[in-house]
């Protein structure tokens, strides 16, 4: 299946149908293929409205059909996995979108569109980030339901009903995430000054072992929904694993995810206090700031090494594309950022440790 191929053709639509029918026990069911929706350089997303006529979801269901790209990178879920995130995450009440359908590759379900998918509610709003930090007065309440947002998620442990395939950080979220990143960049993590250099610090100053809760590991600006100034969802869930919570609070304020707004440390929207407090209203702890100073040092570490991946998918001929092309280029700028940050650390101590 190619980047320009119709998602749904003559011979997948009706199978496709068929498949929705019998899960969801009713007598007919009709696709309306709406067209193409942003998806980010990992995901395929097709706007598609449900005519269901009979069961317990009859009636009409505008909503996204979601399954993978070409090809991905390393830290990605397959779809039918994050269709199981995602159900984690609607049922611990977070503003996710709720999932209608998951393909199970275990019962073949993949040959059905060639890869694993899912089908879920679609829902309104702009996601893209220049767009969503333009207002001209910092959106303080957007980011604390933001931090209550990511408190609702991180509730859910270990142990969750169908969160069996996510393997557990060993011997620490920070160590397997150094472990993980220098994987990840492939000769880059040797050859590279700052990457290594950054690597190393990881090591360092890894914090102890100790609470590990579901994270999303991508909670940023750019991947959540916005109408007018109200959140009304948190999508693209494909990098999710068990990991240290205050590893999304530092993705979410990285200087990476600000879109022009650099004195808006939460997102370019506000504050961290403002994200912060969000948080500590549902999470149940404290945000532990030395600890976000070390992930945020992760953070960088981490857009490198998918940068570097999402430029080798261009280059390597697997999947020609600008705009993986130009998030490879945008390695110099995350090193850059990365630097700044580790130089703001300079003399703190972290976790017993002087930086």
């Amino acid at each position: 299946m190619t980047a320009e191929a119709p998602l749904l053709d003559e011979t997948r639509l009706p199978r496709l149908e068929a498949w929705i029918a019998d899960k969801a026990g009713a007598d007919r069911v009709t696709v309306v293929d709406e067209g193409r929706l942003s998806g980010g350089a990992i995901s395929l997303n097709l706007a598609v409205t449900l005519e269901i006529e009979g069961g317990a979801f009859a009636g009409r269901h505008e909503a996204v059909l979601r399954t993978g790209s070409a090809s991905g990178v390393s830290a990605s879920l397959g779809k039918a996995e994050e269709g199981m995130v995602l159900r984690a995450a609607f049922a611990a009440g977070a503003r996710a979108p709720e999932p209608l359908f998951i393909s199970d590759p275990a019962a073949g379900d993949d040959a059905l569109l060639g890869a694993p998918f899912y089908i879920m509610r679609r829902a309104l709003g702009v996601a893209a980030g220049r767009k969503v930090v333009k207002a001209e007065q910092p959106q303080r309440e957007l980011a604390r339901e933001m931090g209550r947002q990511l408190g609702l998620i991180h509730s859910i442990k270990p142990g969750t009903a169908g969160l069996d395939f996510l393997p557990m950080p060993e011997p620490s979220p920070g160590l397997q995430c150094e472990r993980d990143y220098r994987e990840w960049m492939g000769r880059f993590a040797g050859t590279d000054p700052v990457l290594a250099y950054g690597l190393r610090w990881l090591t360092l100053y890894a914090p102890p072992a100790g609470e590990v809760v579901l994270c999303h590991r991508d909670y940023r600006t750019g991947n959540y929904m916005v109408d007018q100034g109200r959140l009304t969802a948190i999508i693209d869930w494909e990098f999710a694993g068990w990991s240290d919570p205050m590893e999304d609070l530092a993705w979410f304020c990285a200087a990476s995810w600000r879109f022009g707004q650099a004195g808006r440390e939460a997102g370019g929207l506000s504050d961290r206090a403002d994200f912060y407090s969000g948080y500590e209203e549902t999470a149940g702890r404290r945000v532990d700031q030395e600890a976000v100073a070390y992930w945020e040092t992760a953070a960088y570490l981490r857009w490198a090494a998918v940068a570097i991946q999402q430029g080798m998918r261009h280059t390597s001929g697997t999947e020609p594309s600008i705009e993986l092309a130009l998030t490879g280029r945008m390695l110099p700028e995350i090193e850059q950022d990365l630097l700044r940050h580790l130089d703001s650390l300079d003399g703190r101590t972290l976790f017993g440790r002087t930086a």
